[in-house]
C-alpha cells in the first residue's frame, strides 16, 4: 500500500516535468532559491556543507521530483519538508528550471587509490550505472551523484539501505539492501571524485 501511493505521488509529479524547463520561470526560480535554498545548498546551488548535497547543474526532472516528494513528505526530512510544503507546483518547476540551467559542481575531492580499484566493480554489481548511467551523470528523473559530497553519498546509502529514506520504486532500496559499512564507504568515496562533463 505504501510503495503504490509512493509511486502514484512520484507519477503525479513527473507529470510536472511533462513540461520543459523553458516553460518555466529560472528568474523567479532563481528569487526565491536565493531567499530559501541558497543558505543550506549555497550560492549557485554549490553547498559548502559536507551532509547537504550541491544542486547546481542537477537534472530538471529530478529537482521537480526531489522537491515533490518533500511537499508530499515521502522523503522525510526535518529540514526539507517545511520549506517544500508551502511550494505551488509552478515553484517546483520555477526552481527546477533555474538549478538545472547553471553550471554542474565539480569534486570538492579525490577518491583514495582502493575507492579507485573498487568502486566501478561494485557501481557494476549494484547496477548503479543502469539508472545513473556509465560515470554516474544521471539522467532525467534519476540524479547526477558523480562529485556530490562524500557525507550526503555516506548518509543517503544508509538510510536507503535502513529504509528511512524515500524511495518511489524501490530500486535503491533493493540495490543497497545487503551492502556492508565498508561498501558504502567505498562507494561513498569513489562516488564522490567523479568528475562528469
Amino acid at each position: 500500500m505504501i510503495r503504490a501511493a509512493s509511486l502514484a505521488a512520484g507519477l503525479c509529479a513527473l507529470t510536472l516535468t511533462a513540461a520543459p524547463a523553458s516553460a518555466y520561470d529560472a528568474e523567479a526560480g532563481r528569487q526565491k532559491a536565493e531567499e530559501a535554498c541558497a543558505p543550506c545548498h549555497g550560492k549557485g546551488g554549490i553547498s559548502e556543507q559536507p551532509i547537504v548535497p550541491s544542486i547546481g547543474g542537477q537534472w530538471n526532472d529530478y529537482v521537480v521530483l526531489a522537491l515533490y516528494q518533500f511537499r508530499a513528505k515521502h522523503r522525510p526530512s526535518e529540514v526539507m519538508e517545511p520549506l517544500a510544503a508551502p511550494l505551488a507546483d509552478n515553484d517546483l518547476g520555477n526552481l527546477a528550471a533555474y538549478y538545472s540551467a547553471l553550471r554542474r559542481w565539480t569534486p570538492a575531492r579525490q577518491s583514495s587509490a582502493e575507492a579507485l580499484a573498487a568502486g566501478p566493480t561494485l557501481t557494476l554489481q549494484k547496477n548503479c550505472v543502469q539508472c545513473h548511467a556509465p560515470g554516474l551523470p544521471g539522467q532525467q528523473s534519476v540524479p547526477r551523484i558523480a562529485g556530490q559530497h562524500v557525507d550526503y553519498l555516506t548518509a543517503q546509502l544508509r538510510g536507503f539501505r535502513a529504509g528511512t529514506r524515500g524511495d518511489i520504486d524501490g530500486n535503491m532500496s533493493a540495490a543497497v539492501k545487503d551492502l556492508t559499512d565498508a561498501e558504502i564507504a567505498t562507494l561513498a568515496d569513489y562516488i564522490s571524485g567523479l568528475s562528469t562533463p
